[in-house]
């Protein structure tokens, strides 16, 4: 595995919890917890170098409130691990408020479609480095407004957008997987890094040591990782021992 290579545990945040949904359906809940602060800090005793924060309640457009739940993460991670955070960032003023707090990136989804201005003005005043944008695919087309609408657009087509618009990264998420823990389908991955030459984060399905390393042998630049640490399927420590063992072999 390589140097740059990022295991990041998800961190999804609904009604001030941190939970996971399968499939990003309200109803299909497979894990809650009262207290995201101190499952952020969880993670980062285990040693990891990045959090990946998600505000479903945003995504969702469902008007609870998550930002001080973020801002309590980022002050007691800042300094020991980066943290990218989206859902729901529409506007120039919620992407300016989590930038101005310490959120390293920050994740657009919907508003590379129906606001890429926006994008195009973090991109350039912030530097494309704090810019990742979220392809959510669902059978080969993008998926928007919290998952719940499947565009017409292509995956390719989307990539090339994203890159047009300045992003420093992509996020990719496989929604056909995604939450199921049945493993990833690695076709569709190598299918979305040849399109582009931008960093790309693989989200959806990881269940495995085995299906992080085949990611990184594909050519991303990390995994973000949510249902099957929750649940206990897959370890954060025997991924981030498979992280290290690989290092020392460099």
């Amino acid at each position: 595995m390589g140097l740059e290579f990022e295991i990041i545990p998800a961190i999804d945040l609904k009604g001030g919890r941190c939970v996971q949904l399968q499939q990003g359906k309200r109803d299909a809940v497979l894990f809650s917890a009262e207290n995201p602060v101190k499952i952020a800090l969880h993670w980062l005793s285990l040693g990891v170098s990045r959090l990946h924060i998600i505000d479903l309640d945003a995504a969702l457009q469902e008007g609870y409130d998550n930002f001080g739940i973020i801002a309590e993460i980022v002050r007691q991670v800042k300094g020991r691990a980066k943290i990218q955070v989206g859902g729901g960032i529409r506007s120039y003023k919620a992407a300016l408020r989590l930038l101005n707090l310490g959120v390293e990136r920050i994740i657009f989804g919907t508003a590379m479609l129906k606001s890429p201005q926006l994008v195009r003005r973090i991109a350039d005043e912030f530097s494309p480095r704090r810019v990742m944008i979220a392809l959510d695919v669902r059978q080969g087309k993008v998926a928007i407004d919290g998952w719940r609408e499947v565009t017409g657009i292509e995956a390719r087509e989307a990539v090339k957008m994203a890159s047009n618009i300045g992003a420093g990264s992509l996020l990719f998420t496989n929604i056909d997987v995604e939450g199921l823990m049945g493993g990833i389908n690695i076709a569709i991955i190598k299918e979305i890094l040849s399109y582009t030459t931008l960093p790309v984060v693989v989200s959806g399905g990881i269940t495995s040591v085995e299906d992080i390393a085949q990611i990184e042998e594909a050519g991303a630049s990390g995994v973000v990782i949510g249902s099957a640490l929750y649940t206990g399927k897959l370890r954060l420590e025997e991924a981030l021992r498979l992280r290290r063992r690989q290092d020392s072999n460099l």
